[in-house]
């Protein structure tokens, strides 16, 4: 039976979703058993000691957070492979469990350009990869639409012990001195529970004049938060069993060398509340996008539409593209494409079920449709992002 340590925090849900990854490979190809290492060993035992103990229990491999190449090397040079989960920065002697963080932060500046904001902030750690990257990908995609990006540095420590942004902070008077309205990305969840309630209380209100946008999908936080916090979702179990994968053909091959890393996608972005705004001076443009986005379960025509703004047909044509840089159909249709990726990933429906479940009778124009916007049919799509059981 193989033996795996996991040397990691698997408190928080990023965490938590590579564990169930991890498991269901050990389900699939095992058994497996595992020791769930907490991060005080490393302190209590220090790295020698935690070799000892993982010499002594016979471990196949360890997978979790490490500081630098040097402390993953304490393990591979006794002939313990490692996969890194990595935390401050990516390792360069063992593969990573990392994530295309450029993407993701691209994909949330996408989300808040087409909701119409002009004034755009990111705040997180410049000092972690994946705050770092994620941060880098939003301004090169903001500055590429002719806009420019507010920081927020964070540089004190991530633990959730100091509850200093329930209280009055440089965080609430650099909301205050923000541009409005503004869409602001968080590096993740917690990030964004911060901002809002910073805003609270500085009175400022979400999303009408700050919209929050954070990364992980953790619905404990997302929901906690107030009002509940749009996300970004990954595919982090998917990465979990691939790091398992991973890891079992290092175990059975004797390999404890560098391998290609593991990368977590981003999926979709979740949105809830804190997001529901649309940043437009054009009132009838507004009316018009909440109208779209209350009915995408039905099959919406632009005349619909044109019952509930007094415009002509021209006229809402070219103030919704001014707005939205999309005509009106083609909007409509991607936002319809965005609730199918939704279901597809979060639903065992067929493609036909999703389409009827939508208000759609034509299964394969959507599936047409849905490739062309993607880049792969639907269950091309589904294979990618769901987890699929493979020979190791």
């Amino acid at each position: 039976m193989i033996k795996i340590i996991l040397l990691s925090d698997f408190e928080e849900q990023y965490g938590k979703d590579l564990l169930r990854g991890i498991t269901r490979y050990s389900k699939d190809h095992g058994p497996w058993t595992f020791c769930r290492m907490p991060n005080n060993y490393r302190e209590k035992l220090g790295l020698k000691g935690m070799l000892k103990w993982a010499k002594e229990w016979e471990a196949d491999g360890v997978i979790g957070r490490f500081e630098d190449d040097e402390e993953a090397q304490v393990f591979t040079k006794a002939g313990i492979p490692v996969v890194a989960q990595d935390y401050k920065e990516r390792l360069h002697t063992v593969p990573n469990i990392t994530s295309s963080y450029f993407e993701t932060g691209r994909l949330g500046a996408d989300y808040l350009l087409k909701k119409g904001f002009t004034n755009f902030a990111f705040y997180g750690f410049n000092n972690i990869v994946w705050s770092r990257e994620r941060a880098q990908g939003f301004e090169e995609r903001i500055r590429s639409a002719g806009y420019d990006v507010h920081y927020y540095e964070h540089k004190d420590s991530r633990t959730e012990e100091d509850l200093w942004y329930y209280k009055p902070s440089e965080l609430s008077e650099w909301l205050q001195s923000l541009p409005k309205p503004i869409g602001v990305m968080t590096c993740d969840d917690n990030q964004g529970h911060h901002i809002t309630e910073a805003a609270r209380h500085a009175g400022i209100r979400i999303p009408d004049e700050v919209a929050v946008l954070g990364v992980d999908n953790d619905e404990m936080v997302c929901e906690l938060s107030d009002p509940p916090l749009s996300s970004i979702a990954l595919d982090t179990e998917k990465g979990g069993y691939e790091a398992a994968r991973l890891m079992d053909r290092m175990i059975r091959n004797k390999d404890c060398g560098n391998q290609a890393d593991i990368i977590v996608q981003a999926t979709q972005v979740v949105t809830r509340l804190s997001t529901d705004f649309f940043a437009s001076k054009d009132a009838y443009i507004v009316t018009a996008l909440k109208f779209i986005h209350q009915n995408l379960d039905k099959n919406l025509k632009v005349d619909q539409i044109l019952k509930e703004v007094p415009l002509s047909r021209r006229s809402l044509e070219k103030r919704f593209a001014q707005t939205t840089g999309y005509p009106v159909y083609e909007y409509i249709y991607k936002q319809r494409i965005e609730q199918f990726t939704k279901k597809l990933l979060e639903t065992e429906l067929s493609i036909f079920e999703i389409a009827l479940d939508l208000g759609l009778s034509d299964s394969k124009n959507i599936a047409r449709q849905f490739k062309q916007i993607k880049g792969l049919t639907p269950m091309e799509y589904r294979k990618k992002f769901l987890i699929t059981k493979q020979a190791s």
